[in-house]
Formats: C-alpha cells, sequence, structure tokens
C-alpha cells in the first residue's frame, strides 16, 4: 500500500477572485468584505458559477498526480462493502419490514412480509427507481397508515432538505395524485388512514414554520394551516406518540423545548399546548396508555425522568420523579414498553443503557471496548419482552443485538460484513485523556494499527473534531478509516467541549462566549498527541465538516503550525455576517448556540473568532476545502469567500484547493458509492501530503 510515487504539485497561477469592497456596519464598527458578492441566492449569477467551475477546474489539475491513488483508495472502500445485503426485519403492526440493496445499485429496494423469514415479501419502494437519473436524491420519511394499505414517502432532488411527499396504494401500487410540495419531509397518519400532518418550510430561511392537515383526494391548495409558529428562533418537527393516539408537534431551539398535541383519532380537532412554553425549558415527552415520559432539565440540568397523568401534565409541579437528576450521569432519554423502560445514560462519556421493569427493578447493560458508540434500534411495538440495540467502536463493525428485557442477555443478529483483510484483532483503541490549558480533562477516542504503531512519535495523525450544539461525537467503526490505520494513521476524535461527552456543562462551556474552549481543546489536543508520541509532530491532518469546519477554520487562524494538511466539509465559516443576516437559512435557530450579534457582547465574542475576519497575513497548512452547491445548513458562499480571501492573504507556498459538488447539500454526494469518492479524494489527499 505504498504511496510513495503518488506527490502534489502546486500549479502557479490559481483562480483569483475579484475584490468588490462591500462594507457592513453594526454597533459603529465597519468591516470591508471584498467577496460580499459573491453570495447569489437565487444560484444563477453567471460569474459566481464562473468562478466556482474555475475553482473545481484548478482543484482537477492540482490533484491530478494524485488521481491513480484517488481511484486505487476508491477501490479499496468501495471493495469492503457487500454488494448484496438486506437489513434485519422488523415487526410492525402486521408486517415485517426491512430493506435490501443489490449489486452496484446506490440505493435501497424497500420491502414488507407476513413473516420474519421476508418469504413472501412485497416490494414498497425500489429507490433506485426513484432516483431515476437525478444526480442527487435523498429518501426522506416513509410511513405506512395506520390500516397498512397506504405508503406516504418523501423526497428531496435537490439537497436543499425541502421534501416533496407522496402517496401510494399498497394493494395496487398505483400513485395517488395528491403532492405536498416544500415540506420538512415528516408525513404523520391520522388513526383515520386518511389524514396526514406535515410541516411546510419558509422557502428563503428554510424554516418549518407551519403545520397543515391533508385529506387524501384533495389539492395541497385546499389544506387546512392547523398551527404556526411566530418564533422564528423554533426548529418544528412532528410525531405521534409511543401508544398512537397523540399527534406531536415538536418545537424547539437549543436551549427551550414546546409541545404541542392532537388527538389522533379527531384529525379535525385543534392542537393545544402540553404544557406553557418555558424559556430555559428543554424537554423530551412521550405517552403510552396513562402516562406521560418526560426526559426534563427542570432543576436538573442534567436531566431526569418524570411522570404525568392527563390531569397532572399541564403542570410541572405535579410531575412525579421516576430518575432523579444526577451531576455525573447525563440522562439522554427513554424508550417504552409495557412493562419495561430503558434510559441511555452517560456517565464518564460512556453510553450505558438501564433497564427498568414495572417493579421498578434496574438492570444495567454495559459494554467492554474502552470506547464506543451504543444507541437504540428500532422498536416499533411497546409489547414485547426484547428490544433491539445497535452497538459499534472503531474496532467492531456495526453490531445489531437482541435483548432480552429480563435477564439482559444480549444475542447478536447481525453485523456489519467488512470485505478484504480487515480483522479487529490486528487495531487497537483507547480512550485517554488530556489535559487543556485550563486545566480540564479533555477524552480523546483514539485507533491504530497495532504492528504500525509504536508510540515514538512516528505515526502521521488524522485528529477529527465538532463540538457544537450538545452533539456528541461517539467513537464508531468506519470501514473508509482502514485505509488510514493500515497506512500507519492514528486516528483520534476529538470530544472537545460544545459536546455533550461529559454531561451539559461539557456543551454549556462550549457554547456562546464559551466558544473559544472548543477551540482551545482541539489545539491542546494536538500538541498532547505529539507530545505523547502518538503522531510525528509534522504529519498531523485534522478534519471537520459544518460547525466542525468552523474549527477547522479557527485553529488554522490560531494555531496552523500544527497542521500539514486539513479537510473543511461544508464549512461554516463566516460566522458574524451570517449570524447579523435573518434571512440566511437557520440563523434565527443558532443565536442560542453563537450568541446574538445585534448584542454588542456578542458581536465582540463571534468577532473574536470567526475564522472569515480572522484570515491574516501568515502561513497556513495545506488545505481541502469541499462543499454542495445546494447546501441548505451552510451557504455555498461562505467557504467560497473564505478561499478567496485565504488565496489573498496567506504568505505560504501550501496547498489550497475547493471542490463544490454542483448537485449536492449539506449531506454531500447522495448513493452508497458516489459519497465514497469525496472520502477516497481527503484520504488521498492526506497520504499525499506526507510524500510532498
Amino acid at each position: 500500500m505504498s504511496s510513495s510515487s503518488y506527490s502534489l504539485s502546486l500549479l502557479a497561477h490559481p483562480p483569483v477572485a475579484k475584490k468588490q469592497p462591500h462594507s457592513l456596519s453594526t454597533h459603529q464598527f465597519t468591516r470591508i468584505d471584498n467577496y460580499y458578492w459573491m453570495r447569489d441566492d437565487e444560484r444563477q449569477n453567471t460569474e459566481v458559477l464562473t468562478h466556482l467551475h474555475a475553482e473545481n477546474d484548478y482543484c482537477e489539475k492540482q490533484l491530478a498526480g494524485i488521481k491513480p491513488l484517488r481511484e486505487q483508495l476508491f477501490d479499496e472502500l468501495k471493495g469492503r462493502i457487500v454488494k448484496d445485503d438486506n437489513t434485519v426485519p422488523v415487526k410492525d403492526g402486521t408486517y415485517w419490514y426491512h430493506s435490501e440493496v443489490r449489486g452496484d445499485d446506490e440505493y435501497a429496494r424497500h420491502y414488507r412480509s407476513s413473516s420474519i423469514d421476508a418469504h413472501d415479501k412485497q416490494l414498497l419502494l425500489d429507490v433506485n427507481q426513484l432516483a431515476g437519473e437525478f444526480e442527487f436524491y435523498e429518501l426522506g420519511e416513509v410511513a405506512i397508515s395506520p390500516n397498512e394499505q397506504l405508503l406516504a414517502y418523501s423526497e428531496d432532488t435537490e439537497g436543499r432538505r425541502v421534501y416533496t411527499v407522496r402517496f401510494k396504494h399498497l394493494a395496487t401500487g398505483d400513485m395517488f395524485t395528491d403532492v405536498l410540495e416544500n415540506t420538512e419531509g415528516q408525513v404523520v397518519w391520522a388513526n383515520d388512514s386518511n389524514t396526514v400532518f406535515y410541516v411546510k418550510k419558509d422557502l428563503q430561511t428554510l424554516l418549518g414554520f407551519q403545520v397543515f392537515r391533508h385529506v387524501l383526494g384533495t389539492p395541497q391548495a385546499d389544506d387546512v394551516l392547523v398551527y404556526e409558529e411566530q418564533d422564528k428562533s423554533f426548529f418544528m418537527g412532528l410525531g405521534k406518540s409511543r401508544d398512537e393516539s397523540l399527534i406531536i408537534i415538536d418545537l424547539a431551539t437549543t436551549e427551550t423545548s414546546d409541545t404541542w398535541v392532537l388527538d389522533a383519532n379527531n384529525p379535525c380537532g385543534a392542537f393545544s399546548a402540553l404544557t406553557p412554553r418555558e424559556e430555559g425549558h428543554e424537554f423530551d415527552v412521550d405517552k403510552l396508555g396513562d402516562t406521560f415520559y418526560i426526559v426534563t432539565n427542570w432543576q436538573a440540568k442534567n436531566f431526569r425522568l418524570m411522570t404525568a397523568t392527563l390531569s397532572t401534565i399541564a403542570d410541572k409541579s405535579l410531575w412525579q420523579e421516576h430518575t432523579p437528576h444526577r451531576d455525573n450521569v447525563l440522562l439522554e432519554g427513554v424508550e417504552i414498553f409495557d412493562d419495561y423502560l430503558i434510559l441511555t445514560e452517560r456517565e464518564l462519556g460512556q453510553t450505558r443503557f438501564v433497564v427498568v421493569n414495572k417493579h421498578g427493578e434496574r438492570l444495567t447493560l454495559e459494554f467492554d471496548d474502552p470506547c464506543y458508540y451504543a444507541a437504540i434500534a428500532m422498536n416499533p411495538e411497546p409489547n414485547v419482552r426484547s428490544a433491539r440495540i445497535y452497538y459499534s467502536s472503531l474496532t467492531t463493525p456495526g453490531s445489531l443485538y437482541d435483548v432480552d428485557l429480563n435477564t439482559g442477555q444480549k444475542t447478536l443478529l447481525k453485523q456489519q460484513q467488512v470485505l478484504g483483510e480487515f480483522k479487529p484483532e490486528k487495531y487497537r483503541s483507547e480512550r485517554i485523556m488530556v489535559t487543556a490549558r485550563d486545566g480540564e480533562q479533555v477524552p480523546v477516542s483514539l485507533v491504530y494499527r497495532i504492528d504500525k504503531f509504536k508510540k515514538d512519535g512516528t505515526n502521521p495523525l488524522l485528529q477529527y473534531g465538532y463540538g457544537a450544539y450538545g452533539i456528541t461525537i461517539d467513537p464508531s467503526f468506519s470501514s473508509s478509516s482502514l485505509s488510514l490505520l493500515d497506512r500507519g494513521f492514528v486516528y483520534a476524535i476529538a470530544h472537545i467541549r460544545g459536546g455533550e461527552m461529559l454531561g451539559r456543562s461539557w456543551y454549556e462551556q462550549g457554547k456562546k462566549q464559551h466558544k473559544q474552549n472548543s477551540f482551545n481543546d482541539f489545539i491542546d489536543i494536538t500538541r498532547a498527541l505529539t507530545k505523547q508520541g502518538y503522531a510525528h509532530p509534522a504529519k498531523v491532518c485534522a478534519s471537520g465538516g459544518s460547525a466542525g469546519g468552523l474549527l477547522m477554520g479557527a485553529v488554522v487562524n490560531q494555531a496552523p503550525e500544527l497542521y500539514l494538511g486539513i479537510g473543511c466539509h461544508v464549512p461554516f465559516l463566516d460566522v458574524l455576517t451570517t449570524m447579523l443576516d435573518e434571512s440566511i437559512p437557520l440563523t434565527t435557530n443558532e443565536y442560542d448556540e453563537w450568541g446574538n450579534p445585534n448584542d454588542p457582547a456578542y458581536y465582540d465574542v463571534i468577532q473574536a473568532y470567526s475564522p472569515y475576519d480572522n484570515i491574516k497575513a501568515q502561513a497556513y497548512p495545506n488545505i481541502l476545502v469541499m462543499t454542495g452547491f445546494h447546501d441548505s445548513q451552510v451557504q455555498y458562499w461562505e467557504p467560497m469567500k473564505w478561499v478567496a480571501k485565504l488565496r489573498e492573504m496567506k504568505t505560504d507556498d501550501n496547498i489550497l484547493v475547493f471542490k463544490t459538488d454542483m448537485d449536492a447539500g449539506h449531506g454531500g454526494a447522495s448513493g452508497r458509492f458516489k459519497s465514497l469518492e469525496e472520502k477516497a479524494l481527503e484520504i488521498a489527499f492526506f497520504i499525499a501530503l506526507l510524500s510532498n
């Protein structure tokens, strides 16, 4: 697997963007943005398109020398994937549901059958057919009607996360003429199997803000608006209670929750608030039978589980405590069954499940790997005595288990098959703690191939990070990372503040006015890993996407000398300008995360780290930037502007390439094989840098 013959050579003339000064004044401060012109909400500006194509051409020419390596890596990545595969059937109502992929198909086929052996399987959807000639296709939600005769599904063909809903009669295979445009993607059936509810999006902000009721056989223009959210800081979602008695509108900002409900047997009724909205109160609620189960942060920073009835749910002072708050344990969620609850808890960064029976007896399910990812899998039916859980670690491929809820005994149903020469015993994972500059202990998950690692400071390192929204990046198996590990790389996940690895306070220490902690943690981990012999200081690469792309942009401004190469995906880079513009999708939802720069105090906080605003005349690492032209979360012009300004300001001769997928959105390319091309490109970039 030698890569010594592959190299990157710097081309003399990268694209140079024109400078057109644009003045931005806030709080008596004025910034001049020379590349503001690159924003085109309609995505039709000829000058913008020409420059993006020029960047794509330059990227391909710049990386032409590693094309054989990219192709080799793509073949490696694809060669580890089982071409003919299927999911384990799951029972929901009368039928068992599963999906299959075959040969070189990019997408799955979805089936149901009357038994687990699927001998009489019925094709519900062939996503390959639906995708047709679209360059991008994402299947959103698939929802079977309560009478099990109808199917609703949503699809996105642009990557903007704006979905169209369609309906199918399962007995005949005929499609309904009903088409619901511009939705959030969720479809919830009322119990009459003739009425559905959906969330409609504002096409400017891409914010779901209205819930409509649709009756099959009627035009969308006749749909009835049943709820509209006036506060633009809330995300909106739809669901159904565990017992299917309630249709639920979930509303959430980063720091506040709200829930509205409707009797699923009375679709023409009115939604009502379950409990009064209270700023700072975050909760998640479900219902089974006569009991509501509420995971709440009320007087509980790390959340606790409480119960209520229909008569007490509106007054939280009447709720009953089921599982109390603990300072060192984060309660992440609960799965409800007729005779059991499964609590998902996290302590010292590690997930565990606690099964509670109806007598209050508790059984803890734990795992052996030093670091891992575990989650409750699909369990549609509450009247069972076993539950499915998913498990994976940095050395263990994804595994689906059936767990006896009485004994805790786990039965492996299926483990992801990795083709080729993979043997888990060749690899080792570790969880270490790194002391940050302020004394905090920051978790790091590591994996390497045993025979290629000596902890003597000679190995290359790829360090990944995210650190935002309280999202925990748990260490799970990635077959693509094997192409790095087999070439001697150490792979590290930096569980920096801004995530929730060590509880709610870990998140709070990495947001708003404390955001700099995220960057400090990442930088301090890099220094510690090289000092402790995990990596050669001149062979460190780093990667991050979206808010993790912001992380990359900040650390290369603040500590560029630490990194040989950077992978920056769909990156959020122009934080100050974006957060000052409410017309940009999702801006108002983000105030609780970054702060609202219309407040002078938060303006100063964001201005101090915003990657675009802090580019300066200095040497930067080699950088590969990738984005999607139709990205709904982070607009394409953020990385476009950042690259243009970097080209203008940086003092080095290192590589800076920018690739825009003109057909994709925030999630990158669609399809199980096409998306591997992006992974192969980044891996090849890092490997080739070591040869330069």
